[in-house]
């Protein structure tokens, strides 16, 4: 009787036409609209402003509730050439990745929250690439990664399996293949060189981290409603990943367990009563230059997020002598996220109350 009365007042779906011929060629996922159909080969994705998602397989009708929107993707393999050292742009990495496989350990699949929190109406193969470039450069930088000249295999097995757990928890991918390339034929080196001797020396005090991928061309105001978004709904999964992925071996390593996911749990809670970025207070309004402030605050606090995802990744695969040290650098971060989701929540600048 039930489903009876369910079927009674389902709303009807007219059928859409939806263009999704890039699907697994130039994109690897795009929203769908109300009413379309699963293209097939691929899988869909239906998410709700709380960041519950839920999929379809190849062929279903999309049927949206309200403040609910679709995504279809394509598993591939998908092909990008990637450059591990911005400073040798003739060195690089031919990279094949995959949509990972549904875990069924898990109620959330990542790429799935990574179409949630950070696709808009798509994610192009080439984006997703420089997003996978921004992600392994800045590995590489900070020496969490070690790609050496002339890497023994030893070597390469353990940088790739660094990669592959670094995409698989970033991005929720993994590699199908990775071999080293040569693109000196691409790379005009003329143009570099005549870039380089134009563009004037930055100042190091004006220097504003940036998380990965991000466009630098966006206004810093406009940024701040999606960096909150992905802090919304990702910090719920860094939680989730930080009590799955560690099991502390000692008291001290428990207590210092529980107080990360403690904290983690009171920044989720400051982002999710985040004050909105133009007011100062109820019926106040905040002058644009405060605005922009406050939107920083959100980016470093992002650039932080991307920081405790690959922290999560190197904890996957850590020795247990070195999760002392890895749990000091995710208190780090964690401070990190408390400081600049607590800047966020000010409406003064410190130049003014000073």
């Amino acid at each position: 009787m039930k489903n009876t009365m369910l079927g009674l007042f389902r709303r009807a779906v007219r059928p859409v036409a939806c263009d999704t011929a890039a699907l697994g060629t130039g994109a690897v996922a795009l929203r769908m609209p109300d009413g379309a159909a699963v293209p097939p080969g691929c899988v869909g994705v239906v998410a709700d402003q709380g960041g519950s998602t839920r999929r379809l397989a190849e062929g279903e009708r999309i049927v949206l509730a309200c403040h609910e929107s679709a995504f279809c993707f394509h598993p591939g393999p998908y092909t990008v050439d990637l450059l591990p050292y911005a400073a040798a742009p003739e060195l690089g990495l031919r990279f094949s990745f995959a949509v990972d496989s549904p875990d069924p350990r898990i109620t959330q699949q990542r790429f799935d929250l990574y179409l949630m929190s950070e696709a808009g109406d798509g994610v192009p193969v080439c984006g997703f690439g420089a997003a996978i470039e921004a992600a392994l450069q800045h590995e590489l930088a900070l020496g969490n990664m070690d790609l050496p000249p002339c890497t023994s295999l030893d070597e390469w097995n353990t940088f790739r399996a660094a990669l592959n757990q670094l995409c698989y928890m970033r991005f929720g991918v993994t590699i199908e293949d990775c071999v080293p390339v040569d693109l000196g034929e691409r790379v005009d080196y003329a143009a570099l060189l005549l870039a380089r001797a134009v563009q004037a020396p930055p100042d190091a005090a004006a220097i504003e981290p940036e998380p990965i991928g991000a466009s630098v061309s966006i206004d810093t105001c406009e940024r701040d409603a999606p960096a909150l978004r992905r802090l919304f709904l990702e910090l719920p999964g860094v939680m989730c990943a930080l009590r799955l992925s560690v099991l502390p071996a000692g008291q001290g390593q428990f207590r210092q367990h529980q107080a990360l996911l403690q904290r983690l749990d009171q920044v989720s809670l400051s982002v999710a009563t985040m004050p909105t970025l133009d007011l100062s207070a109820p019926s106040q309004s905040l002058d644009r230059h405060r605005q922009r402030e406050r939107a920083r605050e959100t980016v470093r606090a992002c650039a932080a997020l991307d920081e405790a995802w690959a922290l999560l990744a190197r904890l996957q695969r850590a020795p247990a002598e070195q999760i002392d040290a890895l749990f000091a650098e995710a208190d780090r971060i964690v401070a990190n996220l408390e400081y600049h989701c607590q800047a966020r929540r000010l409406a003064l600048l410190e130049s003014e109350e000073t």
